[in-house]
C-alpha cells in the first residue's frame, strides 16, 4: 500500500528511522513541546521509540505518523496514534508556519485517509484546552467535542468524528 498523501500545498510521507534528528528538533521546539509533551524535552531515545511505534503501526494498521512537507521543506507532522477505542489524531506544525492553514490541511489529509481509505469507523482526538488553535483545527475538520477532563493538572478536551 502506498502511504504517501498529497494535498494542494502539502506532501505527507511516513516517518522513518532516517527522520530521527528532524523529528527530534521539531518535537523539542519550545512551542511544539509546550502542548505535545507538556513542556518536557524528550530525549532522542524517546523520539526513536515514537518513530518505531509509528513504523510498527503502519505494518499493523496502515497508519502512523507522517512528516508534512511544503515545497520540499519539513514543516511538521500529522498522523494517528494507536489507542484502545479508536486511533487518535495528532498533528503539529513548526511555529514559523503557523497561521497559514497547514495544520488543518495536513490533519484533513490524514483524517480523510483514515475514514475513507481505511474505512475506520471513528477517529478520536484530544487537545489541551488552552491550545485554541488546535481546537479550531478539530472544529474545522468537523470533529465534535465529547468530553473534558483534567489530566496531570492539564485541562483536556476530547473530540471524535
Amino acid at each position: 500500500m502506498n502511504f504517501i498523501l498529497t494535498t494542494e500545498r502539502l506532501h505527507l510521507q511516513p516517518c522513518g528511522a532516517e527522520d530521527l534528528m528532524r523529528l527530534h528538533r521539531l518535537w523539542t521546539n519550545q512551542h511544539i513541546r509546550y502542548f505535545l509533551f507538556d513542556e518536557r524535552i524528550i530525549s532522542e531515545d524517546e523520539a526513536r521509540s515514537f518513530i518505531q511505534a509509528s513504523l510498527d503501526s503502519f505494518n499493523r494498521h496502515n497508519y502512523g505518523l507522517w512528516l508534512v512537507y511544503c515545497q520540499n521543506q519539513c514543516i511538521g507532522f500529522a498522523g494517528f496514534l494507536d489507542a484502545e477505542e479508536a486511533p487518535n489524531l495528532i498533528y503539529g506544525i513548526h511555529p514559523d508556519c503557523w497561521g497559514q492553514g497547514y495544520a488543518t490541511e495536513a490533519a484533513r489529509a490524514v483524517l480523510t485517509y483514515g475514514l475513507e481509505t481505511l474505512s475506520l469507523p471513528r477517529v478520536n482526538a484530544d487537545v489541551d484546552e488552552p491550545n485554541t488553535a488546535s481546537v479550531r483545527v478539530l472544529q474545522k475538520l468537523g470533529m465534535k467535542q465529547v468530553g473534558h477532563a483534567t489530566v496531570n493538572h492539564h485541562p483536556l478536551l476530547y473530540f471524535t468524528t
